[in-house]
């Protein structure tokens, strides 16, 4: 089999949303000099030739490329994502899900799109099949979610994630599992809670991986942490297989299978992997378990992975700056009035020093640049 050479990615599609990305910046390439330049930043639209192989070499693929070609096939059979890059990075975001006690953080998967129909329930249905341990959460409360989630961590998959977080009234009452969402992103940061009879405190594991689907956008700090794939609806040349749960659940959870058979003899080898990365700070973060599945794959994966994740990192950023932030200043003004418990009124210079403090927030760093150029 050849390997994939991706498409390169727009910068907006036709509902105007941006390609396929995650937040985060494109930094130094440590030992693929093709996919990243370690010097100059990567343009969205600029094109990033995957890592030449040896042409001379004709063998059949590793176990674990195999794999990942047959699941990237089947993915592909019943949803149209928005670009090449978005079916690697979902088909990498599968696998690592079998294994999570291997990694430092938990990536987040974000399914969204401007529109109904746009295939977001579709994809959730098909990756509840080959995902590790599912565990659909519709409409489930912060407190049952923390309960379900065990040392050996389930897969969490959320449908009509805008129904939680979809305006600032309905997304301050959430806040619980905006906290949850975002905790559960690293390693040891666990809930309290006082239970039981004797009002005990108790810890409760908060480390998981999740895919969320919905209208719309998360809030930033959950999109931060997030592979996000804008979807978008089908364009009349481009078909897909129905999905049938009868007929097509067995073939998806025969690939599970060989995911699992496949990435759990490897486990200790991949919590000792430290992958190059193309991109720096949390974006590393939430790739590096997608990129080191692919290294341990081999053959087309790493280079595929790494191209991936440049491109959508950058182009990402780039909405972005180009759009920095007018509902999120407003979302944050609402929550620092609702912090100081309503109070009628407060101070430009108390409003700045709150929204400053907020170690998630833009705004300390934009006041930085505001007082580098005055």
């Amino acid at each position: 089999m050849k390997p994939t050479t991706p498409t390169p990615p727009t910068a907006a599609d036709e509902t105007g949303w941006p390609a396929t990305a995650i937040p985060g910046r494109p930094g130094a390439h440590l030992q693929h000099p093709q996919p990243v330049d370690a010097e100059a930043p990567v343009s969205p639209g600029a094109e990033v030739q995957p890592e030449k192989e040896d042409a001379s070499f004709v063998g059949p693929l590793t176990e674990g490329d195999q794999v990942l070609c047959d699941l990237r096939t089947e993915i592909s059979r019943y949803v149209v994502l928005p670009s090449d890059e978005a079916l690697t990075a979902v088909t990498l975001w599968v696998a690592a899900s079998h294994l999570q006690t291997a990694w430092q953080h938990a990536p987040r998967l974000a399914v969204l799109g401007p529109a109904r129909r746009c295939g977001k329930s579709r994809l959730l249905d098909v990756i509840t099949e080959v995902v590790h341990n599912p565990l659909i959460t519709v409409n489930a409360s912060a407190a049952a979610i923390f309960r379900s989630i065990t040392d050996v961590p389930p897969t969490l998959l959320v449908d009509e994630v805008d129904t939680i977080f979809g305006s600032v009234k309905v997304a301050e009452k959430n806040e619980e599992m905006r906290g949850l969402l975002n905790a559960g992103h690293q390693r040891n940061r666990p809930t309290l809670r006082v239970s039981g009879p004797n009002h005990e405190v108790v810890q409760f594991p908060t480390f998981a991986m999740a895919a969320l689907a919905g209208i719309g956008n998360l809030p930033d700090t959950v999109m931060d942490r997030s592979v996000v794939l804008r979807m978008r609806r089908r364009g009349g040349d481009e078909s897909v297989e129905e999905f049938r749960v009868p007929r097509d659940v067995a073939k998806l959870h025969d690939l599970r299978n060989r995911l699992k058979a496949w990435l759990l003899p490897r486990h200790a080898e991949a919590m000792d992997l430290v992958p190059p990365m193309p991109v720096r700070d949390r974006a590393a973060d939430t790739w590096q378990p997608l990129i080191a599945v692919a290294d341990l794959a081999g053959g087309q994966w790493p280079a595929l992975a790494r191209t991936a994740c440049a491109r959508m990192v950058a182009a990402e950023t780039e909405a972005e700056e180009e759009h920095p932030g007018g509902a999120r200043i407003l979302a944050d003004i609402r929550r620092v009035f609702a912090a100081q418990r309503e109070v009628d009124s407060l101070t430009t210079e108390e409003l700045l020093h709150h929204l400053c403090q907020d170690p998630e927030g833009p705004w300390a760093e934009w006041g930085g640049r505001r007082a580098e150029a005055s």
